[in-house]
């Protein structure tokens, strides 16, 4: 009778015992091939500081070049992610800038050097309100030196009093079929 029991409880569990096993198996095998999210690929990081070295003699489109096969090798690369944002700011291309600032904050949404940089865009593209929401962010994220979080809050300001040009505003005059005057020499 003990013989009975022993094999009776056997069968009931065996079923979830392989199951855990099995997903305990796989739980631990692909921790082993994947790599942590600050290890970057030194390829992409030596890419990155040549583009790097290429901001620093004005050559942006050449460090835009750099910084793109620097995140093609690792789209970790925060810092590239960063970087790029800069220097497609350099260019005026804030819209592009917030994108790339946000590509970082994907990988780390505390990072206080894209959340800065994507306000600075922000407020040069004229979105005040979500600018606001990154410096409110920064704010609560800053432990030492706030000083960059008391300017874009001062700069969110200011852009806000500027009177906003509305459509209605416009006086729009149709010239459909005129030709264009001619001004004597």
């Amino acid at each position: 009778m003990q013989l009975k029991q022993i094999w009776t409880l056997i069968m009931r569990f065996s079923p979830a015992a392989i199951a855990l096993s099995l997903s305990f198996a796989m739980i631990s095998s692909a921790g082993i091939g994947s790599r942590a999210d600050d290890d970057i690929d030194p390829q992409s990081i030596a890419l990155l500081q040549s583009g790097q070295e290429a901001m620093k003699t004005g050559k942006v489109e050449e460090a835009i070049d750099w910084y793109e096969t620097a995140l093609a090798v690792d789209p970790r690369n925060r810092a590239a992610y960063i970087a790029m944002a800069e220097a497609v700011r350099k260019q005026g291309l804030n819209g592009k800038a917030i994108r790339f600032y946000k590509e970082a904050l994907e990988i780390d949404p505390n990072d206080q050097l894209a959340l800065g940089g994507q306000a600075e865009a922000m407020i040069a593209k004229g979105a005040i309100e979500p600018a606001r929401k990154n410096i409110a962010r920064l704010k609560m994220l800053c432990r030492s030196d706030c000083g960059i979080v008391d300017k874009l809050a001062l700069a969110a300001t200011k852009a806000s009093e500027k009177p906003q040009l509305q459509a209605s505003a416009l006086e729009i005059k149709p010239t459909v079929g005129e030709a264009p005057k001619s001004q004597p020499n």
